[in-house]
């Protein structure tokens, strides 16, 4: 939880912070645990590019480090969440997971890295593992750090708060984005679900949206008019990227159930950051 707030967290949670990359005390975390979630990462895709070694050190060292206190404790199995950008540009909108990895930056290099590790590692040591190649998830909670934001809280903070939306490139780049309670329900099936280990499987909203689309339904939510400012194309941008569901219903009994009008009105109410920007309704 670097990146996130130990706030949000129930309080039947146990919070212990460290590093990702301290096998001891991931002994200690672990002692006792059947499956283990590993959501650890840094996951700027721009900042990767600015930082390579960083991410080499935490994605691929971090989860080398918490496989190896894995199989030194005896754990079941490992959930790992991956992310589609490892997939790169492919020649159709909708990936499937048997499609060849082509990352295009240093954070998809990093995540499919981890994968392999994570599958030779479990396959050798005798527990079982499962990646889950996340899209393009979104909720209430995501963080809004300064630099390097997330598209969607990012473009609604922008539009609630009568801001200019940046736009890289022309906006017809599509995106799966997939709500995090969505997300939420895959990772759980992940758990104890038969015949998944060391298998890739894309979590997403199947459905896929340009960025022009995803500004207009923010606007719709919000009420207001966005002001869309376009920037020069980012030469490691994906032209798009959808998931293929198939797997991911046949072996998790995945449906996703929030369509992106909904998601994003979840968003805009219940996420606090957007409090004081929410419009108010007429009396």
């Amino acid at each position: 939880l670097s990146a996130g707030d130990p706030e949000r967290l129930q309080t039947r949670i146990t919070f212990s912070r460290g590093d990702v990359r301290d096998v001891p005390k991931l002994w200690s975390l672990l002692q006792g645990v059947d499956v283990v979630y590993h959501l650890a990462a840094r996951v700027s895709v721009p900042a990767s590019l600015l930082y390579p070694r960083e991410y080499n050190d935490v994605n691929v060292g971090g989860t080398v480090a918490l496989l190896e206190a894995c199989r030194d404790v005896g754990i079941r199995r490992m959930v790992l969440t991956s992310s589609a950008p490892i997939y790169g540009n492919q020649t159709t909108e909708i990936v499937n997971e048997e499609m060849p990895p082509r990352p295009a930056v240093p954070y998809a290099v990093s995540k499919l890295a981890a994968e392999q590790y994570m599958f030779n590692i479990g396959m050798h040591s005798g527990f079982e593992t499962v990646a889950l190649r996340i899209f393009n998830a979104y909720g209430p909670g995501q963080p809004l750090p300064p630099s390097h934001a997330p598209v969607i809280p990012q473009f609604m903070q922008q539009v609630l708060g009568r801001g200019s939306v940046v736009v890289f490139g022309d906006g017809r780049q599509i995106r799966d984005f997939v709500f995090v309670d969505d997300v939420v329900q895959a990772l759980v099936s992940a758990a104890d679900a038969p015949h998944v280990d060391r298998q890739i499987i894309n979590v997403g909203s199947g459905q896929g949206a340009t960025i022009n689309e995803l500004i207009g339904v923010i606007e719709k939510v919000a009420g207001r008019s966005a002001n869309v400012l376009h920037n020069t194309e980012r030469p490691s941008g994906l032209s798009r990227l959808v998931a293929d569901l198939e797997k991911a219903k046949q072996l998790l009994g995945y449906q996703p159930q929030t369509e992106l009008f909904a998601g994003l009105q979840r968003l805009m109410d219940e996420d606090p950051i957007f409090q004081h920007l929410r419009p108010v309704a007429d009396a």
